[in-house]
C-alpha cells in the first residue's frame, strides 16, 4: 500500500494533467492550431503546407505589374489644348499692304515689318482669333501646324506672310504631383518628354523614406502603382509622362506581427516592395532553439478567395470575403530553406511557432514540483 505522502503527489499530479490548459503559455499548440483546421462550419480555416508550388501561385499574384509594361514608354506629343495662351507673331514683305504699320525686326532686313498680335487665349472649342485669318482651329495642333494654318489664310491677303506661334503659358498639358512629396505642384509638359522622376523632382522629392515609399499614377480610368525604390532602380519604369497623368506619391508602412517561440516578439515592418518568409523570420530574431517547435512554424493570413485551390469546400470567409488561411512550414524538412526564400509575406502577416511539446512538458513538471517539494518538506518538519 502506497505511503499517504506518495497518494497526495499522485492525486495532486491526476489534478494538474486536467488543467493543464491552465499552463502559461505565448499561444496555442501545434496539435491545436490544425485542430482548427477540421472544425465544421463558419469556424473552420484553411491549412495550407507551404511548397514550392503553393509560392509560385503567391508569388504570380504579387508581381508588380510594371509602369513599362501598362503604361508604355512613348513620349507625348506637345499640343496645344484650351486654355493655352499663345503669342503670334506675322511678318510681311515689303511693301507692306496688310500689316504695314508693324514694328522693324531688328533681326530681321530694315524694310521687314513684325506684327506682334495680342496674347490669344485658346477657348473652350480649341480656337484662337487673327486679324483677317479669322478663326483657326489650334486645339490638338502643334504650333507649328498653327502657323501654317495662319499663314494660309493670309495667302493673298499680306504679301508673302511669314508667320511665328509661341507658346506662353501652357495649361492643358500638364500632371499633378500630389501625397507626401514637400510641394504638392501642377507641372507644365515640354517637347523635351518629361517622365516620372522628373515630376517627383519638381515637387520637391518624398517626405518619407524612399524603401516605404508607392508611387501611383493615374491616367484617364486606368491607375497603376509600384514601389518608388523599383522605379529608380529600373530605368524602364521611369516612363514618359502624358498629360492629364495624376502622380501620387504613397507611403505605405507595411508591417508583420511575430509571435510565439520567436526571438523577439513585436511588430516589424517592412519595405514596399515586399520580402520573403525567410527575411521575416530572420528580423524576427530566428526560431527560440530553447523552447521552439521547427515543425509548428505558423503565418495567419486572410486570403483573397481566387488565391489557391482550397482544401476544405465549402469555403468560409469572412464578411468582407476574404478567406482565414493558416500557413504551416516545416523546418525540419531541409527543402523548407528553400522555399520559404520565395514565399512572400503580406501586410498584417501575424508569423507564429508555437511551443515545443517539450516545454509544454517541463512547464507542467515545473508547476507539479514546487507544489510537491513544499508538501514534502512540511511532511518532513511534522511527521
Amino acid at each position: 500500500m502506497l505511503p499517504r505522502r506518495s497518494l497526495l503527489a499522485v492525486g495532486l499530479l491526476l489534478a494538474l494533467t486536467g488543467c493543464s490548459h491552465l499552463l502559461p503559455g505565448s499561444g496555442p499548440s501545434r496539435d491545436e492550431i490544425e485542430q482548427s483546421g477540421k472544425q465544421p462550419g463558419a469556424a473552420a480555416v484553411q491549412i495550407i503546407d507551404i511548397d514550392s508550388n503553393v509560392a509560385r501561385q503567391l508569388l504570380v499574384q504579387r508581381r508588380f505589374k510594371l509602369f513599362s509594361e501598362t503604361l508604355g514608354r512613348q513620349r507625348s506629343t506637345s499640343n496645344i489644348g484650351p486654355g493655352d495662351t499663345l503669342e503670334v507673331n506675322i511678318w510681311e514683305a515689303p511693301p507692306a499692304t496688310l500689316f504695314g504699320g508693324g514694328s522693324v525686326d531688328p533681326r530681321a532686313p530694315s524694310t521687314v515689318r513684325a506684327t506682334t498680335l495680342p496674347e490669344q487665349m485658346v477657348d473652350r472649342d480649341g480656337f484662337i482669333t487673327v486679324p483677317f485669318a479669322g478663326r483657326i482651329a489650334a486645339g490638338g495642333k502643334t504650333l507649328q501646324a498653327v502657323e501654317d494654318a495662319v499663314k494660309a489664310q493670309l495667302k493673298g491677303k499680306a504679301n508673302q506672310p511669314e508667320v511665328v506661334v509661341r507658346l506662353l503659358r501652357n495649361v492643358s498639358s500638364t500632371v499633378t504631383v500630389v501625397g507626401e512629396v514637400t510641394a504638392s505642384v501642377r507641372m507644365p509638359l515640354t517637347a523635351g518628354g518629361e517622365r516620372l522622376l522628373d515630376a517627383l523632382a519638381a515637387a520637391g522629392g518624398v517626405r518619407q523614406p524612399v524603401s516605404k515609399m508607392t508611387l501611383q499614377v493615374t491616367r484617364g480610368k486606368q491607375y497603376q502603382s509600384l514601389p518608388l525604390d523599383l522605379v529608380i532602380r529600373d530605368p524602364e519604369q521611369n516612363v514618359p509622362l502624358q498629360p492629364g497623368d495624376v502622380i501620387t506619391a504613397m507611403f505605405q508602412p507595411l508591417s508583420f506581427t511575430a509571435l510565439g517561440a520567436t526571438g523577439k516578439n513585436e511588430e516589424i515592418p517592412f519595405e514596399a516592395q515586399g520580402i520573403s518568409l525567410a527575411q521575416a523570420l530572420a528580423r524576427a530574431g530566428g526560431v527560440n532553439d530553447a523552447r521552439s517547435d521547427a515543425g509548428g512554424i505558423f503565418i495567419f493570413r486572410l486570403e483573397q478567395e481566387q488565391a489557391l485551390t482550397w482544401p476544405r469546400q465549402p469555403v468560409a470567409t469572412t464578411p468582407e470575403g476574404l478567406v482565414p488561411v493558416v500557413y504551416r512550414l516545416d523546418l525540419r524538412d531541409p527543402a523548407s530553406f528553400f522555399v520559404m526564400q520565395s514565399f512572400p509575406v503580406s501586410n498584417k502577416d501575424v508569423i507564429y511557432i508555437s511551443n515545443a511539446p517539450a516545454t509544454e512538458l517541463q512547464k507542467f513538471l515545473n508547476l507539479v514540483f514546487s507544489v510537491i517539494f513544499p508538501i514534502s518538506a512540511t511532511k518532513a518538519l511534522f511527521p
